[in-house]
């Protein structure tokens, strides 16, 4: 197989204010350093464009606007002569604005302009003092521009139940059947990624809807059929670059295969046939590309970011997926107000957690974002390799997987060079020392990009390289860095074949050149690179539920498979590969229950989904129940099909506390019966430290559309230092929600 280098999305970069990334992990990195991927095991920092900037104007913008007329869910109806009258007033505030600059700041220039998710500008400062800005009427914030980085029965679908959901929300869950009975017809999802690939078969259009739009495919027409519905691209450099909305990288197609890969679509990686055809989670709802990353461009301004999430909600998707994450500017940041504002204004917004974890607090913008549905990432058990043989007569030692690097035409036999580095076994990052001629390479994973350590074993002269994965579970698809370029074959072994492997050094060991798929039980792991809570200043819990997101196979541009590919495919590994399974979720329900907001969408996902789902990464047969890294637990379509009660907020968060201080904070949600039937709510507090949580009120039984209020009070003690505090509050059988505390 014919493949490029490392795509760039996936370097999982993580910058200053505004920088996002989209999700892909490797070694730990604490708060506010460069994030890493596990498909390159390296990052690279960004940086914030201190030449430009974003300001926000004090009138609210339409996604809040009292002015503003509304429709069905809460969407804004732009035709009508009250949005318009409240859009030209934005606009007025705006042309102020640009009066004052050309007296006062004419060396600045207005680059792009919004009114949907916010009322602000974009400006290129050209030597302007952001302190004149601030001075400017009107002006609320100014904030540097963030540079964005695209930050991966189907064993995939089973871990999310999946097809269970899809049964219960009345849609077809295998073939023969029509596209207009599949899960998620008739929903539209806008995906700000680097681009779709029109032409891989996870994107054919036979059966859908063709009339979406009254006008011809927003966009480019080319790279549009009935199934992505919209191509278009945003970059502040267009105009020298010329690049378009064509999908160069592999991370959009990726993401939107995740998201509405059509129903049970054959697939192949590296040659090895996969044992089931793929399916997206929402196989029936229709895309939307809006190319962020075009062409070999590795970053976006905030403003890129902005105009693409206003068009997609212009264009009318009813879900946005955002598979990119970065730092912050704190509580006002302007990217996550954008977010929540477009929730408010009836747009479900899936964002990736980040790839910064281990670690609290690495929980980037915008997936910070209060009204973000926000994934973690786990694993799904389960990727394509090469057998490793060792012994007379040769057996089976371990499964090496894939990646972007070399896989030998022919068996490979050779001596096993153990490459160590103090008694520990190296990662090679810097020049080896060793003489490796003719031996293949035992190196670990860690420290520096796949690509550096297994050109420096090529360097030395080995003739292939077998990398040892550092993380319990399943290895990882190796990805290129798009820097080294080496030739050698080169694989991962599982962790748990590191002692048997280092045992073998100095024997013959024979890496197999044809690939099989392996099936294994490491599924529901907390991925070690997902990001934790809690959020900065507020300390809400983020992420709101984990999906999968470790060894996602799904669809890559044809072009990655070589000429003449007629489907390609890919395992990836990231929170941008959690985040799509939570936009197809949320597509299913926007399908099943047209009439709920999106705010009711978003408590479905989180508050049904299985608390205990998800396994410790240094334990993996334990469950993880630390609420500030994998939320309410793992994401269960089936039960949010079926949820009876859904809530105001997805999860509570009484913020920093004093410890000590035996403080009181009360704070109150309204739970509401979506159900067909009565339901009785029997509110509690769960957990070892929930005698610090008190809940009032009595059981309540609730008709279909009714509503109560639960109050939930946390008591500071008044001993102790600080400490991260949790329960879980259980509304009845199916529906819970976090609770957290901060004791600083």
């Amino acid at each position: 197989m014919s493949r490029r280098g490392m795509p760039r999305h996936l370097t999982g970069i993580m910058v200053g204010a505004l920088g996002l990334a989209l999700a892909a992990a490797g070694p730990a990195t604490a708060a506010g350093q460069p994030a890493t991927n596990p498909n390159t095991d390296g990052g690279a920092s960004g940086d914030v464009d201190t030449g430009s900037v974003l300001v926000q104007l004090s009138q609210a913008p339409l996604a809040t606007s009292t002015a503003a007329a509304r429709s069905g869910n809460d969407r804004i109806d732009f035709n009508n002569s009250q949005t318009r009258n409240a859009r030209a007033d934005l606009a007025k505030q705006r042309n102020e604005l640009r009066q004052w600059l050309k007296k006062n700041a004419p060396a600045a220039k207005i680059t792009g302009e919004y009114d949907v998710a916010l009322n602000a500008v974009a400006i290129r400062l050209n030597g302007t003092p952001v302190s004149v800005l601030r001075q400017a009427p009107g002006v609320v914030a100014v904030e540097y521009q963030g540079v964005y980085t695209p930050t991966e029965e189907d064993p995939d679908l089973a871990r999310i139940s999946a097809l269970e959901g899809w049964a219960d929300a009345g849609a077809a869950t295998s073939l023969p059947s029509d596209p207009a009975t599949w899960a998620g017809a008739g929903v539209q999802v806008g995906v700000i990624d680097s681009g779709i690939d029109v032409t891989h078969p996870c994107f054919a259009d036979d059966g859908f809807d063709a009339d979406v739009f009254a006008d011809e495919f927003p966009g480019r027409s080319d790279l549009t059929n009935d199934k992505v519905i919209v191509a278009k691209v945003f970059n502040n450099k267009l105009n020298q670059n010329g690049f378009g909305p064509e999908a160069v990288d592999s991370h959009g197609t990726h993401v939107a295969g995740t998201i509405a890969c059509n129903l049970q679509t054959p697939a192949e990686v590296a040659g090895a046939d996969i044992p089931y055809d793929p399916s997206g989670v929402a196989p029936g709802a229709q895309l939307g590309n809006y190319n962020v990353f075009p062409g070999d461009v590795a970053s976006a301004r905030s403003e890129d970011i902005l105009n693409a999430l206003q068009a997609a909600y212009e264009d009318g998707m009813d879900v946005i997926n955002m598979s990119l994450g970065g730092g912050s500017s704190g509580a006002q940041d302007l990217l996550t107000i954008a977010v929540d504002n477009l929730d408010r204004a009836g747009v479900v917004v899936a964002v990736s957690a980040g790839n910064e974890g281990p670690g609290y607090m690495t929980v980037g913008s915008p997936g910070m974002a209060e009204r973000a549905l926000t994934a973690g990432a786990s694993s799904v058990g389960h990727y394509v390799g090469l057998p490793i043989l060792a012994g007379d007569p040769a057996a089976e030692v371990t499964v090496g997987a894939v990646g972007d690097f070399a896989v030998p035409e022919e068996d490979l036999t050779a001596p096993l060079a153990v490459v160590l580095d103090d008694g520990a076994l190296s990662t090679a990052c810097l020049p080896l020392t060793d003489d490796l001629t003719g031996q293949i390479a035992l190196i670990s994973r860690g420290g520096c990009t796949f690509g550096q350590k297994i050109q420096n074993a090529e360097d030395a002269g080995a003739i292939a390289a077998i990398v040892v994965n550092n993380l319990p579970g399943d290895p990882s698809a190796m990805g290129g860095d798009g820097v080294n370029a080496p030739t050698i074959p080169a694989v991962m072994a599982p962790l748990t074949a590191k002692g048997d492997l280092m045992a073998l050094d100095g024997a013959d060991v024979t890496l197999g050149a044809t690939p099989s798929y392996a099936r294994t039980s490491n599924d529901d792991i907390l991925m070690g690179f997902s990001s934790w809570g809690p959020t900065d200043v507020q300390f809400r819990v983020k992420p709101d539920v984990v999906a999968p997101g470790g060894n996602v196979l799904s669809s890559v541009p044809l072009h990655f498979c070589g000429d003449g590919a007629e489907t390609c495919w890919e395992f990836l590994s990231g929170t941008s590969m959690a985040s799509p399974h939570l936009a197809g979720m949320a597509a299913v329900l926007r399908a099943a229950y047209s009439e709920w907001d999106a705010w009711q969408v978003r408590s479905a996902i989180i508050n049904t989904a299985t608390a205990d789902g998800v396994m410790r990464t240094d334990a993996i047969t334990t469950p993880e129940t630390d609420v500030q890294k994998v939320g309410a637990g793992l994401a269960n379509l089936e039960s949010a099909v079926n949820a009876t009660l859904v809530l105001s907020q997805p999860s509570i968060s009484f913020g920093a506390v004093p410890s000590g201080s035996g403080r009181s904070i009360t704070r109150t949600i309204e739970v509401t019966n979506v159900s067909g039937g009565d339901v009785t709510v029997a509110p509690e507090a769960t957990g070892d430290l929930a005698w610090l949580f008190s809940v009032a009120g009595d059981e309540v039984t609730l008709a279909p559309g009714e509503s109560t209020s639960v109050a939930v009070t946390f008591q500071a003690p008044k001993f102790g230092g600080a400490a991260l505090t949790q329960a879980h509050l259980w509304l009845d059988g199916n529906t819970h929600a976090v609770l957290f505390a901060y004791l600083k």
